[in-house]
This record gives C-alpha cells, structure tokens and sequence, in this order.
C-alpha cells in the first residue's frame, strides 16, 4: 500500500522479534521502519488498508481467539488492536468503504466453501454471502472490489459451470 507521501507499507509473514511477521515501512529514500511486530499470532496476509486518520488494516492467516486469523487495526503510534477473529480462515486482502467497514473474503462460511464479510468499526463481523459450492461458486479467496453503488465484486476461484470458477456481484 502506498500513501499520500509515496510511503510504502507491508507485511511479512516472518521476522521480527518474535518471528511472527511484521508490519513496516519503507520511505521514497529506501529507509524501512518496522511499525509493529506480531506476537500473539503470525502469518500476516494480504494487502493493508489505510483510514484517513492514517491507521492501517490487514488480515492474519493464524492466531486470533480462536487460532484461525484476524483482522487487525494498527494505530499511526504502532499500537495494535484485534478487530476480529475468524472462526474460518480469513486470508483476503481487505477494502474499506467511507463509513470505515472492512470486506473481505473467507475460507469458511456456512456451507464451507467460503464467504464475503463485512467488520464494522467496533469489530462486529457480518457475513454478506456464504458460498454453496454450486453454480454460485467457492472459495473466494482473492478478496472484493467495491463499485460506486456499492456493489461488491470478486472471483471465486471453484464452483460454477465446470467448477471452474466464478465472478460474482454482491448488491448493497
């Protein structure tokens, strides 16, 4: 992601002090600063998001409550909060509307072939869609767009004619 300044931020899904990823930096002269380190879980995925308040938002493949990833929120001061955490893995990148909810997509869902979900700015998770496995699709892994309706769009990599795949359009 990059930022009004040409900063550049991301993950990686190691290092740092406790090996567990990191979240940084890296300024238009080259220089990188480590903004967070994770501890209590690993695998940060996916592309952040940044807020106009200039907190940044991603996804974590493993750790939260229930050792399945999180969706995270990281203040400009470093300091990190756990919005969300997935009961089905949530590996997406993540988009934010102008009202600060994050969508995404999951590994999980009712039907175990996936969902797209919408976190509130408290950090109340709602799941818009749950994937059949079907001519719907499954496994929407490459998280959504939003159009200016509102609509959501994304692939999902399984499912439909021939099971090979969809895109789908989720209405407001």
């Amino acid at each position: 992601m990059r930022d009004s300044k040409g900063n550049l931020y991301g993950t990686t899904c190691a290092g740092g002090a406790f090996h567990n990823g990191i979240v940084f930096k890296l300024d238009s002269n080259g220089n990188e600063t480590v903004i967070f380190a994770f501890v209590n879980y690993s695998l940060p995925s996916g592309r952040l998001v940044q807020d106009s308040a200039g907190n940044l938002y991603g996804t974590t493949q493993q750790g939260g409550a229930n050792g399945s990833g999180a969706v995270f929120k990281i203040s400009p001061t470093g300091q990190e909060t756990t919005l969300y955490s997935f009961n089905d893995y949530g590996i997406s990148d993540l988009i934010l509307d102008p009202a600060g909810n994050l969508y995404g997509t999951t590994e999980g869902g009712t039907h175990s072939a996936g969902a797209v979900f919408m976190i509130s700015p408290a950090g109340e998770e709602t799941v818009l869609y749950s994937f059949t496995g079907l001519a719907d699709g499954a496994a929407p892994l490459g998280g959504v767009i939003r159009d200016a309706a509102g609509n959501l769009w994304g692939t999902a990599s399984g499912g439909g004619i021939g099971s090979n795949g969809v895109i789908f359009k989720l209405t407001p």
